[in-house]
Formats: structure tokens, sequence, C-alpha cells
């Protein structure tokens, strides 16, 4: 994954953290740029040796050893430790990026509730958790940023997706509330809503018959290349987008 984008310092002197940054996708794509643009980052994942294998290839990009901290969003321990480990290790927490997610397939009339709860607890649940640790860290210093990766499957509908869908609406949500109750702290709050962008693990869970038919609603002819999902998260992150609070990015060239 190569961005076409040089860094311009947007991050320059911050401290990143940035959830389920281990492979291909999103997540390690925002890692990269933030890096790109100055930003001293941590990665965090529940796949360890994926994860490893992402901060060697972020370290070398960096000329410095990337803090990674392996991490279940759905366990609240490990999400604590998670951030003691990050702030202590690159002495504070400027941004976070909550791009923890897990999607699947189900109509709901066939839907278990095990599969309900699953994607709820790591997509909705998994970002609440990771933001109410990074306000208790950053509130009381009066200045961050928090940016959550939703999807435009919070607004539309696709069949099969009841639950992902719920799940981001959720954090659509989420965003905008938090985003009232931190903004006195000077806190800011975000959120990205990519339609698709396509890397090598959601093709290994995805036909390409499917993958196909989204591309061809975009009114590109073509998915979003992770990198131009993650220059909207950096610009989130960053002081140009100094006034925006609560707002939900959409990244998308989808049309009806």
């Amino acid at each position: 994954m190569t961005s076409k984008n040089p860094g311009h310092q947007l991050l320059a002197g911050r401290t990143v953290l940035v959830t389920a940054a281990a492979g291909t996708g999103i997540g390690y794509a925002t890692a990269q740029r933030c890096v790109e643009e100055g930003a001293t980052v941590a990665i965090s994942d529940r796949h360890e040796r994926r994860l490893r294998e992402a901060a060697d290839r972020l370290g070398a990009l960096a000329g410095a050893p990337v803090l990674a901290v392996p991490c279940d969003v759905t366990d609240e321990t490990q999400v604590r430790a998670m951030f003691d480990t990050v702030v202590a290790g690159l002495g504070a927490l400027d941004v976070l990026v909550n791009n923890a997610g897990l999607g699947g397939t189900a109509n709901v009339v066939d839907m278990t509730d095990e599969q309900w709860s699953t994607v709820l607890d790591v997509t909705l649940t998994g970002t609440f958790r990771c933001t109410r640790a990074a306000l208790r860290h950053m509130m009381p210093r009066g200045s961050g940023a928090i940016v959550n990766n939703a999807s435009v499957l919070g607004w539309r509908a696709q069949e099969g997706q009841a639950h992902y869908a719920a799940a981001k609406a959720g954090v659509m949500a989420l965003t905008r509330c938090s985003a009232l109750e931190a903004a006195h702290a000077g806190v800011r709050i975000n959120a990205v809503a990519p339609s698709l962008a396509v890397h090598e693990h959601l093709v290994k869970v995805t036909t390409e018959e499917q993958l196909t038919a989204l591309a061809a609603r975009e009114a590109f002819g073509r998915s979003a290349e992770p990198w131009e999902v993650a220059n909207v998260i950096v610009f989130l992150a960053s002081d140009y987008s100094s006034y925006l609070v609560g707002e939900v990015v959409s990244v998308s060239s989808q049309h009806p």
C-alpha cells in the first residue's frame, strides 16, 4: 500500500494510537499516513503476529521503533492496559483512531444472538471502551482528537448487514453525543464513513461478484484505496479540522 500524497507534517509532534492496524486495511494505511505526517505512532490489534509485522514495516518507514500493543477491544482489562502502555511509552496520547470493527453476512431471520452480539461488541462497544479510556486521559489535559471509523451502512440499507449497519449507526450516534460531552475540555471527536475500501483481507471474506457489484455503484466505478480513507482521518486528526465536532464525514463516491 503506497500513498500518492507526500507528507506535510500535519501531525508533527503528535502521538497517535490506531486500533486494528495490523494488515493492509484502513487501520494500517492510517498508521502509515500518520507516520508520513510526522506523528509518533502506536498501533494495536488482536492478531499478534500481524501486529509485529506491521510495526516492523512502520518502524522502517519512521526510522524509529513503533510501539505495538496487542489488544482485544471486547476486553475492558486489555483496553485499559493498552492505554496505560501507550501513555507510558509515548508520554501522552494526542490522537486516537478507533478502527476496530467486525462484519459478516446474515439475514435477520437467520441471524443468531451470538452473531449479532459479536459484531456489536467489537464494532460499537469496542469503540465506546476505547473512547472512554482516551477521554479519561485527554480531558484532564484539555486537548486531543478522536476519529472513529463508521460506515455508509450507518445511513444506507444493505441486505445481510443488519448487525454491522446497526453497529456503525451506533458509532455515528456515539460520535455525536460524546463529541458534545468532550468539546468543553478541548477534545474533538469526529468520524469517517467509508463506502467501499478494498484490501487483501476483505477480498478473502467477500466474493468477487459482490465486490464488483458494490464497486459498480461508486461514481468512479471503483472502490477506494485504503489510503484515500486514511487521508480524511488524518485531516480530522489535524488542526485543519479544528472547528469540526461531532461530524461524520462520508468518504464515498457512491450514488443511489
